[in-house]
């Protein structure tokens, strides 16, 4: 039986809708473990020069707060420097996925500390306006949202693209 016109175009695109969610299945998750894996690595390498880093500051503030002014920023940024970096590279290499992860989400848990340590250079308005430095912690739950992504495939866990042919019929019926 021949199909349709409509009915062709419907098929070709379903089979490209499917081979793009299948690459993105296939390539998705290695993309953010480098994605996080460059990030780490060039904030880290950032933190052991100093001056370089435009987190060095608050960090630096953070850390002396958190341990109650036993360790300065001048010990504190290498450290942190290091820490980074090793998380950068863990991600790049896929080495010690899991050390690797749990030393990432013990670091952001210090880097959103300044919202409660520091709230005025946060917001300019609690809770809603952020200053530039409120955004740049912010947007951490990024960071995080893609670890908890990788971290899912570390017992073997991936994505799987599926043929349902959902996407042809939103497109035709104008849903997107």
């Amino acid at each position: 039986m021949k199909l349709s016109r409509q009915d062709d175009f419907r098929q070709r695109l379903d089979q490209l809708d499917y081979r793009a969610t299948a690459w993105m299945a296939r390539h998705g998750v290695k993309f953010v473990r480098a994605s996080l894996g460059i990030v780490f690595l060039w904030f880290g390498a950032l933190k052991l020069f100093p001056g370089l880093s435009p987190a060095e500051a608050i960090a630096g503030r953070t850390i002396l707060a958190l341990t109650g002014g036993l360790v300065p920023p001048a010990v504190s940024m290498p450290v942190l420097g290091v820490w980074e970096a090793l998380i950068g590279l863990g991600l790049l290499t896929g080495k010690a996925l899991r050390l690797t992860l749990v030393l990432l989400f013990l670091q952001m848990t210090g880097t959103v500390t300044p919202i409660v340590l520091f709230p005025g250079e946060v917001f300019v308005q609690v809770p809603f306006v952020l200053t530039l430095l409120g955004q740049y912690i912010i947007k951490n739950i990024v960071l995080i949202s893609a670890a908890i992504v990788v971290g899912a495939t570390v017992r073997g866990g991936r994505l799987k693209a599926e043929r349902t042919g959902e996407f042809v019929r939103h497109v035709l019926s104008g849903d997107i």
